[in-house]
C-alpha cells in the first residue's frame, strides 16, 4: 500500500541518500495492489518489471481515470523541478489523499546523467526508486535503441557500398539468390517494398528486367541522408565525423555524424507506437533519405525493418517501478521535447488510465514548458492515442520567473546571483509574463490549469503570493504552493486538493491545427498561438523540403517544432513573453514512421558534449557495500 514517510528530515540529505535510505516495497506487491497479475509481469529483478499490452485486452471494458498532464513554465537551464512535481503530486494523491493513482514518466539518457544534469528521478522525498537503476540501465530500452538505430545505419552504408560496385542484374542476384532447384523467394520485408513500388508478384522469377532493377536498386542520393549513428554519452567529438577511410571500404567515404541515443526517430516511435504490429510499421516507414529520383528511401527498403522490431520488441511493454512513498510509476520511453515530441508512452498511459478506474489519475509528463513537450502532448502524442486530458499542471519556480523578469544568467554548476535568494517583487511581476502566456496556451486546448508553485529556501510568502494572484487573475483553476521536495507528498496534499477540483471542472479538449492545412499554415499557427511570434521566414533549404514532403505526401502529418526549450521564441536569449519576433525555419525533416515533420528553428545541437567538470566525477562504487555513491 502507498505510505506516508515517517523519517524525513530537516535538512534534506542528497537525492541518492534519501534514495538508499529507503526500502522499495517488492514488484509484485506493487504490482498485485495495482491491478496487475503476476501472469502480465516479466520481472527484472525484484524492484522492476515490464508489463505485457496484452492487460489492454483484459481491462478494455474499464473505464478511464481522470489524465492529467504536467508541464512548466519555460525553465532555466537547471529544470524547474516537474518531474519531483510529478512525483510528489502522484505521493499526495495516493499515500495522502487516498486515491489511486500512476505516474508515467520518461526513462532518462545517460548522458546527462554523467553530465551536468544529473538524473531525472525527481529528487529530495519526491523520487522513483531505486534511483541508480531508474538512472542507468534500467531494462534495457535505451541500449536496444541504440543497437537498432546503429543497424539500420551500418545497412544504409553497406547498400550504397553494394550498389556502387555491381550492376542491376548482380544486385538482384545477390538478393534473391536461386536454390540448387532454381527456385528463388523473398522475404516478408522484400515483399513490403515490392508492394511500394506496385509489384503484385511473389516468386522472383515472374520478375521482368525492368521489375528487377526498379526492386534491386535503390540508387540513394548519399547528400540526402538524414539518418546517423548514435550513442547514449555526451561525446561532442562524434557530432561530425567521417566514415569509409578504412583500405577495404575502396573510397567510399561519407561525411555524417553521432546523435545521443535519446534523440533517435526510434525513441520517437517507441513512445508513439500502440502496439507491436503499430511500431513494425512505424520502423518500416522511417525515411533515411531519397533516391536520386526525390523518392523516399524507407527501412523496408533498406530490408532491415524486421530485424529492427527484433531488436525492438520487449522494449514495447512499459517499465514498473514505484515512488518513494511506494505509489506505482511507470517509466517508459525518453525522447528529448526539443528535438521530438518529449513525451513518455502512449501504451504506458492507456494501461494506467485501465487500472486506477474512473476515480483514480494518471500524471504524464512533458518534456520542458507548455510551448513545447505539451504542445506536442496535445497535438501528437493524444491525435495518436486517442486519449483526451482532463486537466494540465503547470510547474512554476520563482526562481525561472525571475530570470524572465530580466535577471541574471542562470548558468549550471554555477551560484545563483543574489536576485534569486532576495525577494525581489518587480523583477518577479515582470517575469510572470511568461507564466501568464503558458496558462494561456494550455487554456487554448479546452482543459483546466493548475499552477503548482514549486517553493525553494529562499522563496518569500510576498514572492509566493503575488505569483499565485497573477497565475488566477491569467485564468488558471488555482495556484498553489507545493513543497514535495523537502516534505514528500505531504508537501504537495493541497496541490492534489486543487489538482482533483480541476478535474471536476468541464473541459472541452481540441487541437490546435487541423492536419488539413499545409505545412506552412501548421507552422505558422504554432508560432503565432503558442510563442506569440508575427510570422515565419523560411530559408531556401526549408521552402525545397516544403515542396518536397507536399509532393511525397507527408504534408499530412503534425508538426513537431525543433526549437530550444530555453525561450518561447527560437532565439535562448529572449525571456519573458517576447512577442513581434520573426522565426526562421532553416530546415524541415521528416520522422514519417514516428508520425511528424520536425522544421528546425536555429542549431538545434542533438549530441551534447561534457562540461571541464562532469557528474562523472562523483560518480563511484563502495567496492565494501556494492552500493553506488555520487549519483544525483
Amino acid at each position: 500500500m502507498p505510505h506516508k514517510l515517517t523519517n524525513i528530515l530537516t535538512r534534506v540529505p542528497s537525492d541518492i541518500e534519501i534514495a538508499q535510505a529507503a526500502t522499495p516495497l517488492p514488484i509484485l506487491q506493487i504490482a498485485s495492489e495495482a491491478g496487475i497479475l503476476p501472469e502480465e509481469l516479466d520481472l527484472y529483478g525484484k524492484t522492476k518489471a515490464k508489463v505485457h499490452l496484452g492487460i489492454r485486452e483484459r481491462l478494455k471494458n474499464s473505464p478511464n481515470g481522470k489524465y492529467i498532464v504536467v508541464t512548466a513554465i519555460t525553465p532555466t537551464p537547471l529544470g524547474e523541478g516537474k518531474t519531483t512535481t510529478t512525483v510528489g503530486l502522484s505521493q499526495a494523491l495516493g499515500a495522502h489523499l487516498g486515491k489511486k493513482v500512476f505516474t508515467c514518466i520518461r526513462q532518462p539518457s545517460q548522458g546527462p546523467t554523467f553530465g551536468i544534469k544529473g538524473g531525472a528521478a525527481g529528487g529530495g522525498y519526491s523520487q522513483i526508486i531505486p534511483m541508480e537503476e531508474f538512472n542507468l540501465h534500467l531494462t534495457g530500452d535505451i541500449h536496444a535503441i541504440t543497437a537498432a538505430n546503429n543497424l539500420l545505419a551500418a545497412a544504409i552504408d553497406a547498400r550504397m557500398f553494394h550498389e556502387k560496385s555491381a550492376d542491376d542484374t548482380q544486385m538482384f542476384e545477390r538478393l534473391c539468390p536461386p536454390a540448387k532447384d532454381g527456385t528463388r523467394k523473398f522475404s516478408p520485408v522484400m515483399l513490403r517494398r515490392l508492394r511500394k513500388l506496385g509489384i503484385s508478384k511473389t516468386d522472383p522469377n515472374e520478375l521482368t528486367i525492368e521489375e528487377r532493377s526498379r526492386f534491386a536498386r535503390l540508387d540513394i542520393d548519399a547528400d540526402t541522408i538524414t539518418w546517423r549513428r548514435v550513442l547514449d554519452t555526451n561525446d561532442r567529438m562524434l557530432r561530425q565525423i567521417t566514415i569509409g577511410q578504412g583500405p577495404e571500404e575502396k573510397g567510399f567515404t561519407r561525411s555524417t555524424g553521432f546523435d545521443i541515443s535519446v534523440a533517435s526517430e526510434i525513441m520517437a516511435i517507441l513512445a508513439l507506437a500502440t502496439d507491436l504490429a503499430d511500431m513494425r510499421d512505424r520502423l518500416g516507414r522511417m525515411v533515411i533519405g531519397s533516391n536520386k529520383a526525390g523518392e523516399p528511401i524507407s527501412a523496408d527498403d533498406i530490408g532491415c525493418s524486421g530485424a529492427l522490431t527484433v531488436l525492438m520488441k520487449d522494449t514495447i511493454m512499459p517499465n514498473l517501478m514505484q515512488t518513494i512513498e511506494g505509489t506505482p510509476a511507470f517509466v517508459h520511453a525518453g525522447p528529448f521535447a526539443n528535438i521530438a515530441h518529449g513525451n513518455s508512452s502512449i501504451v504506458a498511459d492507456q494501461i494506467a488510465l485501465k487500472l486506477v478506474g474512473p476515480d483514480g489519475y494518471v500524471l504524464t509528463e512533458a518534456g520542458f514548458g507548455a510551448d513545447m513537450g505539451f504542445e506536442k502532448f496535445c497535438n501528437i502524442k493524444c491525435r495518436y492515442s486517442g486519449l483526451k486530458p482532463d486537466g494540465a499542471v503547470l510547474v512554476a519556480t520563482i526562481r525561472a520567473l525571475k530570470m524572465h523578469g530580466g535577471g541574471p544568467k542562470v548558468v549550471a554548476g554555477q551560484p545563483l546571483a543574489h536576485a534569486y535568494t532576495q525577494e525581489n517583487l518587480d523583477l518577479l511581476e515582470k517575469g510572470c509574463s511568461n507564466m501568464v502566456r503558458l496558462i494561456a496556451n494550455a487554456r487554448s486546448f479546452g482543459i483546466p490549469v493548475v499552477v503548482a508553485i514549486n517553493r525553494f529556501k529562499d522563496d518569500t510568502d510576498n514572492e509566493v503570493a503575488l505569483v499565485r494572484r497573477l497565475a488566477i487573475e491569467a485564468g488558471a483553476a488555482d495556484a498553489v504552493v507545493s513543497n514535495h521536495w523537502a516534505l514528500g507528498g505531504a508537501g504537495a496534499v493541497e496541490l492534489g486538493k486543487a489538482v482533483i477540483a480541476a478535474c471536476e471542472q468541464p473541459s472541452d479538449f481540441h487541437f490546435l491545427y487541423s492536419l488539413d492545412l499545409s505545412i506552412k499554415e501548421k507552422i505558422e499557427k504554432i508560432v503565432k498561438e503558442m510563442y506569440g511570434g508575427a510570422g515565419v521566414e523560411y530559408s531556401p533549404e526549408a521552402e525545397k523540403k516544403v515542396a518536397l514532403y507536399t509532393r511525397q505526401g507527408f504534408d499530412k502529418l503534425p508538426i513537431c517544432m525543433a526549437k530550444t526549450h530555453l525561450s518561447l521564441s527560437h532565439d535562448p536569449n529572449l525571456k519573458g513573453a517576447p512577442s513581434g519576433f520573426t522565426v526562421p525555419v532553416r530546415d524541415i525533416r521528416a520522422s514519417v514512421g514516428a508520425g511528424f515533420l520536425y522544421p528546425l528553428l536555429g542549431t538545434m545541437s542533438t549530441m551534447p558534449g561534457l562540461s571541464t567538470r562532469p557528474g562523472y566525477y562523483d560518480v563511484d562504487l563502495d567496492t565494501a557495500t556494492g552500493r553506488i555513491i555520487g549519483l544525483s
